[in-house]
């Protein structure tokens, strides 16, 4: 249905004509936007915060996030989604990716530190010097003495302490903030992860 006339500036006739939503393409925005809201409410509180998002989109995702998977809950998601639909989405969306990858990548890194810890507990000094190969500026000494006392601890069923700060010294290792402190809990634990025992394997 034409609207409106005009004349453009050779004095020809423009037509302008009512556009019609395509409902189509609405429901599928809704729907990615719906899913983009259930994607946010399964969030940390913390990752959450990052986003940045308007107070009371912000407010609506944490109240879903805890909800049961309810009717109550789908309508609450399709407010989000609405609300969504009144913003520029892909800042957020954005942010919501890249959190989404580091999260996947902790996830791997975490898998890679208790790969290594189980292999230098089984194998010990094959294992540290292929771990040495890798990340050469590890302290080979310290991870000889965490080795030796996770293997004590495996031997006399105790609390996996050292096991645990094998771990952490590996993960840290794998984010490469330098020299991993891998007994930061206090100089004590140190102490007695390390015991008076400083033999290398």
């Amino acid at each position: 249905m034409m609207i409106e006339e005009d004349y453009d500036e050779y004095g020809e006739e423009v037509e302008y004509y009512a556009v019609r939503p395509n409902k189509t393409r609405i429901k599928k925005e809704i729907a990615a936007l719906f899913k983009l809201g259930e994607e946010m409410a399964g969030l940390s509180p913390d990752q959450l915060e990052r986003l940045m998002l308007p107070e009371r989109i912000l407010q609506a995702v944490r109240e879903v996030s805890g909800m049961p998977h309810t009717g109550a809950r789908k309508r609450l998601l399709k407010y989000i989604a609405g609300q969504l639909h009144q913003i520029d989405v892909e800042p957020y969306a954005e942010k919501l990716a890249r959190l989404k990858n580091k999260s996947a990548h902790a996830v791997r890194e975490h898998h890679l530190a208790e790969q290594w810890r189980d292999r230098l507990i089984a194998e010990g000094n094959e294992a540290v010097t292929a771990l040495l190969d890798d990340y050469p500026e590890a302290d080979s000494q310290q991870l000889r003495q965490l080795i030796r006392n996770a293997q004590k601890e495996i031997t006399a069923a105790k609390p996996p302490k050292s096991s645990r700060l094998l771990y952490r010294y590996i993960k840290d290792l794998l984010q490469d903030d330098g020299l991993p402190a891998a007994a930061d809990e206090s100089a004590a634990d140190e102490d007695e992860a390390f015991g008076e025992d400083r033999e290398e394997i």
